[in-house]
């Protein structure tokens, strides 16, 4: 059970606290949705401490924010929402920008679907984070967290065919890396 069920507090009740400054509250919100937004920035990160860096950024701005969140969907959207955002704009401003790949090295592969059988969700979360940070964050981006090739364009300052290209590319070397790891189960 969730921190925020234990005390009996609604979303609202509890964001109405926050925005009055009540410490638990604040405490409250962080331990109800912490461990699922470290999930997403994982996703985002090369290591473990960059990935605190950007739940501490991503909270920051939930909690300076908080006073704007309309109850037009659920808090946790909202909160998920903002962590991607902070993940995508804490990476951008850090690396400056991100590498995308022009060139074309993977060629049209093949994977048996019965590989799949054989991993965890654990595996193919390592595989993701393997990829490299352009097809990584653009993967990410579509795939897990749902935005258009176009809202990924404008977020990182790219072309909507560079996001295609980068997603096709990511998926081309989760496959060769399926087929690497089915040669050595086959």
């Amino acid at each position: 059970m969730s921190p925020l069920h234990m005390h009996g507090l609604t979303d609202k009740e509890l964001i109405e606290r926050c925005i009055k400054g009540d410490r638990l509250a604040h405490q409250l919100l962080f331990e109800s949705y912490a461990g699922k937004m470290m999930t997403v920035c994982k996703r985002y990160s090369n290591s473990k401490n960059e990935a605190e860096d950007l739940l501490q950024e991503g909270f920051i701005r939930v909690f300076k924010n908080l006073n704007q969140f309309q109850f037009k969907g659920s808090l946790e959207g909202w909160i998920r929402r903002i962590m991607v955002h902070s993940s995508i704009k804490y990476i951008t401003k850090k690396v400056n920008r991100i590498e995308f790949s022009e060139q074309n090295e993977l060629e049209d592969i093949v994977v048996q679907e019965n590989i799949f059988s054989s991993l965890s969700a654990e595996d193919l979360l390592k595989m993701i984070d393997s990829l490299p940070k352009g097809y990584k964050t653009i993967f990410n981006m579509y795939a897990l967290e749902g935005f258009s090739h176009s809202e990924i364009a404008e977020e990182l300052g790219i072309k909507t065919s560079t996001s295609r290209s980068q997603l096709v590319k990511a998926r081309k070397y989760l496959i060769k890396r399926l087929n690497n790891i089915q040669k050595k189960v086959g």
